[in-house]
């Protein structure tokens, strides 16, 4: 047996946990990211999906996805840099600058490879990379793809920024410090202190780059983003963002000024030497975005289930952190309790995924709990009570 294959059996933690009956992952869905999806043909309530606003379903997005294919085909056959680059890619583009307040943006195949086009393009060997520490694991790989140094500041920590900033200033020539965050972190909810990273940004001559995967569609004016949560469309240099989350498909783009676009396009890896978004992806993110900006219900009901559900877990004395947003963590600080819960709030017919070491610290494994806008507040409830009285079964409430 060589090495490689020696190394790949060896790996069984998978294993240890599928014989204890607790595995939660690879669960097959045999239907849409819907508030309510079938799992070996029962319904089961939806609390893991990244579908805040529940446009994966909408009629508009699919009938539009359908349409691009009929147009253009399945695939692209290339990179955007030569063959695959395709009229509605552009329309695209120019409907994504415009919806987070940019001169220009630049869509990928996936928001992973956003990441790796932006940090490893613009962070070269004589710049820096101040990153949080919770950032994305895309940020996190692309960082390993550059030349430049790279260091982390405590999560959402201002003051810890700033002592990285001041103990770096000693740049060579017109190198850069590039501070990067998320917007609105996956995990735990909590919203990046975008305003004071600005303000350290300019007091200490660098810049700001901000990866809204998860803001796109929740916060801000018509859901464009944490950014402009802010009010910070102008200081902010860039924004990445994905389509896989409120914009119903798969893929990505970065945003910025044209002159940034323009250096991405004829420099970022991931988009030369990558085929270009799918038409079909392309189609559904144009329709998801004139539901987005002209219908806004589907935001005002994410956040109308949302508070109605902070308030709910605050009620039953239920620990969920400082979220304040549709991603609510509900905390239970044990790995083996997190996956035990997992399972038994399935057979309950409710799906919410675990959270454990080491995407979170063992003492701080925790329910990732989503919410959608299609979730009736019914849907919510009976969630909430599931949860808390498998909690108690176990001795966790």
């Amino acid at each position: 047996m060589s090495k490689l294959q020696l190394r790949a059996k060896n790996y069984t933690a998978p294993q240890k946990v599928k014989a204890a009956g607790l595995y939660p992952y690879f669960r097959v869905l045999e239907s849409g990211q819907d508030a309510e999806v079938s799992i070996k043909g029962h319904n089961v309530l939806m609390f893991g999906s990244n579908s805040y606003l529940g446009l994966t379903s909408h009629p508009k997005v699919k009938e539009a996805a359908i349409a691009a294919i009929k147009k253009y085909g399945s695939g692209t056959a290339g990179s955007r840099f030569l063959n695959g680059n395709l009229d509605i890619h552009i329309e695209l583009e120019e409907r994504l600058a415009k919806f987070v307040h940019k001169d220009a943006a630049l869509a990928f195949a996936t928001g992973f490879q956003s990441n790796l086009g932006a940090v490893p393009t613009v962070v070269g060997r004589n710049d820096i990379a101040i990153i949080d520490e919770q950032c994305h694991a895309s940020i996190i790989d692309a960082t390993r793809l550059s030349f430049g140094r790279i260091l982390k500041y405590r999560h959402n920590d201002m003051s810890s920024l700033e002592k990285v900033l001041k103990n770096n200033n000693n740049l060579n020539g017109d190198g850069i410090r590039l501070i990067v965050s998320d917007g609105l972190f996956s995990m735990e909810g909590d919203i990046a202190n975008v305003d004071e990273m600005v303000s350290l940004a300019k007091k200490h001559d660098a810049s700001v780059m901000i990866d809204d995967a998860h803001g796109l569609g929740v916060l801000g004016e018509k859901g464009s983003g944490t950014v402009n949560h802010f009010g910070l469309d102008k200081e902010v240099e860039i924004i990445v963002g994905t389509f896989s989350k409120s914009l119903a498909s798969v893929g990505g783009f970065i945003a910025g000024s044209n002159e940034l676009i323009n250096y991405l396009q004829h420099n970022a890896r991931s988009l030369i030497f990558s085929a270009s978004l799918p038409p079909a992806s392309a189609g559904s993110v144009i329709a998801a975005l004139d539901i987005i900006e002209n219908e806004p219900e589907h935001i005002e009901r994410l956040w109308e289930n949302t508070h109605h559900a902070i308030d709910c877990f605050h009620e039953l004395g239920m620990e969920i952190g400082h979220s304040e947003t549709p991603i609510i963590p509900v905390y239970i600080r044990d790995n083996e309790k997190a996956f035990l819960i997992s399972k038994m709030l399935l057979e309950k017919g409710v799906f919410v995924n675990p959270v454990i070491s080491p995407a979170v610290r063992p003492e701080d494994s925790l329910l990732r709990f989503s919410l959608m806008a299609t979730h009736t507040i019914d849907m919510v409830d009976r969630a909430i009570d599931a949860i808390y009285e498998s909690g108690k079964e176990i001795g966790i409430y």
